[in-house]
This record gives structure tokens, sequence and C-alpha cells, in this order.
């Protein structure tokens, strides 16, 4: 293989049994995954169709095609499966849906209708119990354990109501013939397990299996690993023990080492080249990462040279440090001749973002927050969004759902449940079950009342949207369609604040706006329109994939990307490493809990060192405000691990100014770099 080191090429090469190749950061490993499968298939005789890769996000699936597309033709790659495990677990459960116990057209939850659907079980508005409850039951799918063995391990009050949720919550899937999406992964290891001829099947239907951020799998996904691969165990696992950072949502680094237990024959190979960082860098994220009992020992070294020096500066609080951050940034790009796309500032807490933004914006620095909330992630324009998938497809569970029950119109849980067995008896939606009038014997009188003045009020707008000759325009419509939900008044009714619900209105109007013209200019009629919906987000974003600006971005979001310079903010005590439980923890404070908890702080670490490629700076308060209240900090013992001898101690070079002497000095700063020049 060209432009490989040598063990990228036996990574690639080997396949005598199951590998598992240790990549660290930076070193190549999506270059291994890529190189291995155009082997297998130009070298080795496999079929495209018998490779399957799989990965845990949208991107890194993209990234694959992508860098396949230029080392195998077109043909080459004809029925090859790159995607994530949550997309093979819904390619599996469409093609073995009645193994599943589910109708052919069943539908799939996202996390904001399964939390609408916790919060009807349980009855509250308590935004943090809901999302306690609903990472708890994640947890136990992600394990492997029923609600029946669920019960056995809960020991205080908080997990026996989510035990309690738990079993309904299952129920109420059954009944909506809905899966979440831990499901995704749960039931086709449920079915894999259960059914020796599906087994069977599947595993001589993949003849090789690849899996990336292996570090990043849960008890779930392990599982499905070895069911899909058997006793040939033809599969490469890639993945970095240092960069495991996912423990809090399920994910295990111990699946690295059950690897070797269950698979003795297993094959180790390390990258440890680093391909992106000085060595200045890597030296310090070696020396922190070492701190960490290990599983594989590797060391990261690379061919860039020594680096920049990287600096420690001690700031006065959160304030001070991001307007010194964003000064020392806006001057680094005029001394360094870069652009805003070069720099990223990361952190641990979101909360962190706030201040950070404000101090960019005063100094008309562009920014993009990574990992922010989508504009089509809104529950507002979801709410808008259900009504026009539902008119445009009858078979839509989760958008009736939706619909329904937004605003609120007395079709409550225990409708929704009647509803749901009953089309599961006929094999029909919901929409379709709600239309027959077998449902008056079905509901109490006042139940079927509401539920009829819903269905004919969608049946309404149905006949004039999307039935041939009588479609009318769609801008017409959609007016029509929202006054007549009365969504406005619906959000002023369930928002204690009119500011919230006027923003949430105007939210609103900036959809409708997007949706008529984009109706307009392609001569859409509203089914075809609703068709392309679920691919907004995309098209909004390709505008400009690659917008010059500033990073901003937590730990866990950066995992995966890469920058020429990083300002790591907030490097103190309390805050990196994070001492905080979760609102759904219950663990007694013990040292072994507390261990793993810095362990795995450690290697989010390790992942922000290295983000970085030439320059990184590192920053810490004396005081911070949490919670209305000043605190004391101190510097993270992070830095200490990171080797004195490669820190540079810096103080703030604006300490104790004020915002406009700060400007001032930022204005002499970008005056001398451009004199420079």
């Amino acid at each position: 293989m060209v432009n490989m080191n040598d063990a990228q090429r036996e990574a690639v090469h080997y396949l005598d049994g199951p590998s598992l190749v240790l990549a660290g950061a930076g070193s190549g490993k999506t270059r291994v995954i890529t190189g291995k499968i155009a082997y297998l298939i130009k070298t080795c005789g496999y079929s495209a169709r018998q490779i399957v890769a799989v990965t845990f996000t949208n991107k890194a699936a993209l990234e694959m095609q992508s860098r396949l597309s230029l080392l195998l033709d077109k043909s080459q790659t004809r029925g090859l499966t790159v995607s994530t495990f949550h997309s093979l677990g819904v390619r599996f459960l469409r093609e073995e849906f009645a193994a599943a116990g589910l109708k052919q057209g069943f539908s799939v939850l996202d996390s904001q209708d399964c939390l609408g659907l916790i919060q009807s079980l349980i009855a509250t508005t308590d935004r943090g119990r809901l999302k306690a409850v609903q990472q708890r039951i994640s947890l136990w799918k992600n394990a492997l354990v029923t609600p029946d063995q669920a019960a056995h391990l809960a020991e205080s009050a908080q997990a026996l109501e989510a035990v309690h949720t738990y079993h309904s919550y299952q129920a109420t899937l059954r009944a909506y013939q809905s899966v979440d999406f831990d499901d995704l992964i749960l039931l086709p290891c449920q079915v894999l397990a259960a059914s020796e001829t599906v087994r069977q099947k599947w595993q001589h239907r993949i003849g090789y299996l690849l899996v990336d951020e292996y570090q990043d799998t849960n008890q779930c996904q392990y599982q499905l690993l070895k069911y899909l691969t058997g006793s040939r165990a033809m599969f490469t696992a890639v993945g970095d023990d240092d960069q495991a950072i996912y423990g809090w949502r399920g994910a295990t680094v111990e699946n690295l080492a059950r690897l070797q237990q269950d698979f003795p024959e297993l094959r180790l190979i390390k990258l440890e080249q680093n391909y992106r960082s000085t060595q200045r860098i890597l030296s310090a994220a070696n020396q922190v990462i070492a701190c960490n009992p290990k599983l594989f020992d590797k060391t990261l070294w690379s061919e860039h040279g020594t680096g920049e020096t990287i600096t420690v500066t001690r700031m006065d609080g959160e304030l001070a440090e991001a307007q010194s951050v964003s000064m020392r940034l806006s001057a680094a790009r005029v001394e360094k001749q870069a652009q805003w796309r070069d720099f990223a500032v990361l952190y641990r807490s979101n909360q962190q973002a706030r201040v950070m933004e404000q101090a960019l914006r005063d100094l008309r620095i562009p920014y993009t927050v990574s990992g922010g909330q989508s504009f089509f992630d809104k529950s507002e324009v979801r709410d808008v969004l259900a009504y026009l998938r539902l008119l445009a497809n009858d078979a839509d569970d989760p958008a009736f759902i939706r619909a329904a029950t937004t605003p609120r119109r007395g079709i409550g849980q225990a409708t929704l449940q009647a509803i749901g067995q009953y089309a599961s008896q006929r094999q029909l939606s919901m929409r379709q079950a709600a239309s027959e009038q077998a449902m008056a014997s079905v509901l109490p009188a006042r139940q079927f009342e509401a539920l009829s003045g819903f269905m004919t009020f969608v049946s309404r707008f149905e006949a004039r949207s999307v039935k041939p000759p009588h479609q009318e325009p769609v801008d017409q419509l959609l007016d029509e369609l929202i006054q007549a939900i009365g969504y406005e008044n619906h959000l002023y009714d369930v928002s204690s604040d009119d500011r919230a619900a006027q923003s949430k209105w105007q939210t609103v109007l900036d959809l409708l706006e997007w949706l008529k013209g984009r109706a307009k200019e392609s001569d859409w009629n509203l089914e075809t329109l609703v068709q392309h919906v679920a691919l907004v987000t995309m098209l909004d974003r390709q505008t400009d994939e690659s917008p010059d600006t500033v990073t901003l971005s937590t730990l866990h979001a950066a995992k995966g990307l890469e920058f020429p310079h990083v300002f790591l903010i907030g490097v103190e005590e309390g805050l990196l490493p994070h001492l905080g439980r979760s609102s759904g923890d219950e663990e007694p404070n013990d040292a072994a809990v507390d261990s793993a908890r810095i362990e795995e702080e450690r290697r989010l670490m390790y992942v922000g060192i290295t983000r970085a490629q030439r320059s990184l700076h590192l920053t810490w308060c004396a005081r911070r405000r949490r919670q209305r209240e000043e605190r004391v900090c101190e510097v993270s013992r992070f830095i200490q691990e990171m080797g004195l001898e490669q820190v540079k101690p810096s103080e703030d070079p604006g300490e104790n100014m004020t915002p406009k002497a700060r400007i001032d000095m930022l204005k002499s700063m970008l005056s001398k770099g451009s004199r420079a020049r």
C-alpha cells in the first residue's frame, strides 16, 4: 500500500483471524479502514456485498465513503455497507421485522418523542427528572438489561421509579409498533440470540466486518459484533483505549479487554505514528495519559518537529478569560497569517460557551458552535413539521402521535395506547386505525369524540393538499393550517414567559417562510415538499460546508476534529476534571467510582490536547462563578501531569484591565502584527 507505514500495512493485510488495531490520535485509522476495504475487494476477491463497515456518526461514514471513492470504481463498491451501528440496526429490523415482533411499517421515535412519552408516563414537568429516567432506561438497554432484570438491580427510589417507567415505556412502544434509538441495537441482538436461522443467514451474508471507534461500543454493540461474525470471527476492530470518553452513555472500555478474552487468537496491531501534531504536543498528551492504568502500552510520536511552546495562562475570572483568549486569537490570526477556521476554543461544559461567544461578538470574530442545536431540532419546528408529515404520509406514526397531542385536544395516553393496540392487531398505521368507525367501540364516547374531531380536521386539509386535482398553493395552505391549529395561542398557553413564546412563534414564521420559498422555487406541491423535509438540515448546511469561522466546541463534540491552533479553556479542578455527578447517578462516594471518573476525565483531557496540530494554549481561572456564587479555583491536576519542562506558564496580559483597555491593547497588538507583515 502506497503512503502507509509498516504498522498500517500490517493492519490492512492481516486476514488470518480477528484483529484489533490500536489507533492512537491522528495515526491514520480511517486510511487503514478504507485501505483494508479496498484490499479485500481488489486483491482478496471479496464482493462489496460481503463487507460491512460500521462507525458511530453519519459524518464518519460519509468520510469513509468519500475516501473509498478515490480507491475504488463505483462498480466495485456496489452493495458495500458503510453505515452507523444504528443504520445497520434499521436495515436489519426492516428485513427481520416479523422475528422482532414488529409490523413492516414500524416507526423509529427520536429522543424528543421518547422524552415526551416518558413525560406522559411520569406526569411531571421536571425536565431533569425526565432526562434522568430516560438516560437510565437507555443505559439498561445498552447493557442488555430487560425491565424485569432492572427491577432486581434497582435499590434507590429514583431507580425504582425508572423501573416502573421502563415497563410502561416498553409496553407503550410495542402498542405504538415503534422503537427507540437504543432498540435499533437491542432488538437485533435479541433476534440473533433467539433465532439460529436468522443468525446463520446474517453470518453467511457478512464475509468481513470492520468496526470504527471500537472503544466507544457498549455491551449491546459488542454482542451484536459477536453474533454477526460468529465462529469465523473475520473482523477488524479499530479503536483507542486512551480516547474512551463516553462511559456516561454506556460505552465501556472493557470491551477492548473482552476481545482478547473471547478471541484468544486476536492479532493486536498498534498505530503509534501521529500525522497531526508536533512532538511537544504529543509529549504532553503522552505524559497525561500515562497517569491512567493501561490496557495497552503505546506512545505517540511525530515527524512534525518539536513545535511551539505550550502556554498556560492564569486568569482572574471567566470574563477576563474569554476576553483574553479572543484578543490573543485575533492577534495570532494576523501574526500567523492564518484563517479563522484554523482556530478552535475547546471547553468541558456547554455553559462556558456563553461568555466566550459574547467576547468573540464584541471583537466581531466570526464563530460556529459545534454540536449546537439545529434549527430543525427545535420543538416548535418539529411540531409544525409533524402536521405536514401526517398529511403527506398516513403511515407516519410518530407524526400522528405528535400532531394529535399538540396542542392538547383531549387525546391522551390512554387513547393513543388503544389506537396503537388496535392498529397492531389490524396491521394498520395509527392514523388509518383512528379513521375506522370501529374505534367507536374501542374508546369511551368522550375520547372517541375528541379523536373524531382531530381526524376530520386532518382529512379536510389532506383533501386540499395532497389529493389531485384539488391541490392548492402551498403558501396558502400553510398559512391556513397554522391558523386552524391555533399554534400561536398554544405557545403562549404553555409558556410562563411571553418573550419565550414570542421567540418560538418567530421561529415558526421563519420555518413557514423557508418552506414557502422552497415550494415556490421548485414548483412543489405539499406532498413533494414534505418528501424533502428530511433533507432540510443537510441542504441548509451545504451552502457553506466549511465556513471561515472560529470553532467553539465541548471536548466531547471535538473528538475526531483537528485544528492548527487550539485554546483549551477552564482547565481547573472541578471543571476539568469535572467532579460532579449527573442527575441520574446514585453511586456512593467511594474511591473506585471516583477513580474511574478521573480516569475518563483524563482521557477527555488527552482528546483535547491531541486536537491541536501546531499550537496549544491552556487557560484556568483563579475564580469562577458557579450557581450564582463566585468560587476560588485551583489549577487542574492535568496541567501538572503534562510535564513542566514543556509548558510555558504566563500571566493574563490584560489582567485587571477594563474591557475598553483590553480592546485598546488588542488594537495595538494587531497594529504591530500588521507592521511586522
